[in-house]
């Protein structure tokens, strides 16, 4: 037998301290999360804290699964908008119609997920897991959301960043009348300029609404195209200036890709010289053998041109339940690392639309360049 190799034994000594109950949540995982699932949430902190939070690195987060209804945008996601931790979002529509119940004063409550769901029905109560709520929290929140999108300014095509930016500035007027404060996520969000996108509008009771008001004659449409090329320009602007893009995924899904898939966007079919997000951290409990990853475990997406190969080190995924994980992360960040200047994006999204239209004209002359003279070739 050889003797062992020094490369592989340079990992730090496991010899941890007795935990003694007087640990903050970032010495505890600092001191006894060293190996396992516990190993790759210190990753993950140390990543994101060290280096994600770098002045020059713009932090995208997806968010999936149902988050808002247990609270973690009160107690984790606005914390981290108003650090300057996260500068853009895309999320499910479910999980900001949902934040939106608590924007308007509506209870949500702690139940069980053995309950009789025949029983709850003809009680009038949802369940959303462990989460209880009176089924018209529901219907207060659907004639709040029409309401407000029958508005004047609603009535036009835009995208769904601007739709949420607008819709937040409603939830703040209605929190303040109400006497609250950083309960809603859109209201954070509309008064920190945080854009943020849902990738399936149709697929929430946000979008179910603005349906309904199709139906009736609205002109209010959600501009796929607009999302599309607005989160591309907001990545291809955190990459020049020698700035870097940072990808904190929550859970997976189309939000997952709909922020990966803006580097496809901008070297495949843009045609712009690009390399791939810099950064890419995972919270998730799905696994890549049954599809759960999206196909986009960081290798993976190195080879669709999402992450720059040259910062795979830059990566980690940690398998663990988004409710536990994304809390210590956040406790971490914010004892480790001095709050960020806000980017204050949504109010730069012309300005960076710019750039991504001049890059992609820059692109499209030197293609059609090269179309033109490699048929002159062949014609010879």
């Amino acid at each position: 037998m050889t003797r062992p190799s020094a490369q592989h034994l340079r990992g730090r000594r496991i010899d941890p301290v007795a935990i003694s109950g007087e640990e903050t949540v970032a010495d505890l995982i600092d001191n006894a999360f060293l190996a396992y699932n516990a190993g790759r949430l210190h990753e993950a902190c140390v990543l994101f804290t060290e280096r994600m939070l770098s002045a020059e690195v713009t932090v995208g987060m997806s968010l999936t699964g149902a988050m808002t209804p247990a609270g973690l945008g009160m107690s984790t996601i606005i914390p981290l908008l108003e650090a300057g931790f996260v500068d853009w979002i895309i999320s499910t529509g479910a999980n900001l119609y949902h934040d939106a119940h608590f924007g308007l004063g509506l209870a949500m409550h702690q139940g069980t997920p053995f309950a009789d769901d025949i029983e709850l029905r003809e009680k009038g109560v949802v369940r959303i897991y462990d989460v209880f709520f009176d089924y018209d929290v529901l219907l207060s929140t659907d004639a709040f959301v029409r309401e407000v999108s029958a508005g004047a300014e609603f009535q036009r095509s835009m995208s769904t960043a601007e739709y949420h930016y607008l819709l937040g500035g409603y939830v703040a007027e209605r929190e303040k009348v109400l006497g609250l404060s950083r309960r809603s996520l859109l209201a954070a969000a509309h008064e920190l300029e945080v854009p943020i996108y849902t990738s399936s509008p149709g697929d929430s009771s946000i979008g179910m609404n603005v349906a309904e008001l199709a139906l009736a004659g609205s002109q209010l449409r959600f501009d796929v195209s607009a999302d599309v090329n607005e989160t591309a320009a907001i990545v291809l602007e955190a990459k020049r200036n020698a700035g870097k893009s940072g990808a904190l995924i929550v859970g997976g899904g189309s939000p997952k890709n709909f922020l990966l898939q803006t580097e496809p966007q901008i070297q495949e079919v843009l045609g712009i010289d690009e390399r791939g997000h810099d950064y890419f951290l995972q919270l998730t409990d799905a696994r890549p053998d049954t599809g759960g990853l999206s196909g986009a475990t960081p290798g993976e997406a190195v080879s669709w041109g999402k992450i720059d190969p040259d910062m795979l080190p830059g990566t980690v995924v940690c398998y663990m339940d988004n409710t536990v994980s994304l809390p210590l992360l956040t406790a971490y960040a914010l004892a480790r690392h001095a709050p960020r200047p806000l980017r204050r994006l949504h109010g730069r999204r012309e300005e960076l639309m710019d750039r991504l239209i001049s890059e992609y004209r820059a692109a499209l002359d030197f293609r059609n360049q090269r179309t033109s003279e490699a048929i002159i070739r062949t014609t010879q």
